[in-house]
């Protein structure tokens, strides 16, 4: 089988794909900084725009119905690009704080990595964090066990997801190409749509992922109906979104992969 038609590289999130069970850092800090101004969101509403650029998901989130309501009712006026700055100024300070203490990889994630590079994958990484936030991430997951190739954040490109411009620089930075070598393997909406957007295939992640929504100890605590019931409502909206694949846990990756390969195969013998 050719390079072009085998997987040469998977692009990961990182809070609740690779570290960071439930995406709980940044729902955490939303909802306090949120919270300090006066406004109430479900984690349902929080959790909804994760994965794109903070401010966009500040933007997202004040341009809701509800939060649009709730802001003309504690200012009297509607919410301006001011207060997005104020807010995401907030949230980075915030999430600075607490930054490295959520960057525990999830489990799996060392192994299923290490199986990857041991098969030839380069592994990149994009993300909603800022470049300086990363400097605390980065090193906290190494000294755990998980660590990318290269990771872009949307500082460096100008533009998050669902864009595919990280991922094409994670492209660029690795030598990867064509599109269709690489994987896109997330816990949220957005990631799906980069790995579209980009030409890419993409892999939702349902256990420790910011679409079910569940901490470990709520994961733990629901019953095997209930829990059935949230992956497959999870699972359909990863494919709704354009996921080509969605597994359990990241431990399936390697095989989730493996098929990629056959179905480029397949479509490279039919041409």
């Amino acid at each position: 089988m050719d390079r072009e038609n085998r997987i040469q590289m998977a692009v990961f999130d990182w809070a609740g794909t690779t570290v960071d069970y439930g995406s709980s850092a940044p729902s955490a800090v939303f909802e306090r900084i949120f919270e300090k101004a006066g406004i109430h969101f479900t984690r349902e509403e929080i959790n909804r725009p994760m994965g794109m650029e903070k401010k966009a998901h500040i933007r997202e989130l004040l341009s809701a119905e509800s939060g649009r309501r709730q802001w003309e009712e504690q200012y009297g006026r509607t919410w301006t690009e001011e207060d997005v700055e104020r807010l995401y100024e907030d949230f980075e300070a915030e999430l600075f704080q607490v930054v490295a203490e959520y960057s525990v990889p999830i489990p799996g994630v060392p192994e299923t990595v290490k199986r990857l590079r041991e098969q030839g994958l380069k592994i990149g990484s994009t993300t909603g964090y800022t470049s300086q936030m990363m400097e605390q991430v980065i090193p906290k997951a190494a000294e755990l066990g998980y660590e990318a190739d290269c990771v872009v954040t949307p500082d460096v490109t100008g533009i998050g997801r669902p864009t595919p411009f990280m991922l094409f620089e994670c492209m660029r930075r690795l030598q990867v190409y064509p599109p269709r070598a690489v994987v896109k393997v997330g816990d949220t909406v957005v990631d799906m749509q980069e790995g579209r957007n980009a030409g890419a295939w993409s892999i939702g992640i349902l256990t420790g992922s910011n679409l079910l929504g569940l901490t470990q100890k709520e994961y733990g605590d629901l019953s095997p109906e209930e829990l059935k019931t949230r992956k497959e409502e999870a699972r359909k909206r990863y494919l709704e979104v354009g996921a080509d694949l969605v597994i359990d846990s990241i431990s399936e990756l390697p095989a989730a992969i493996e098929e990629l390969n056959r179905r480029m195969e397949k479509e490279g013998d039919r041409k």
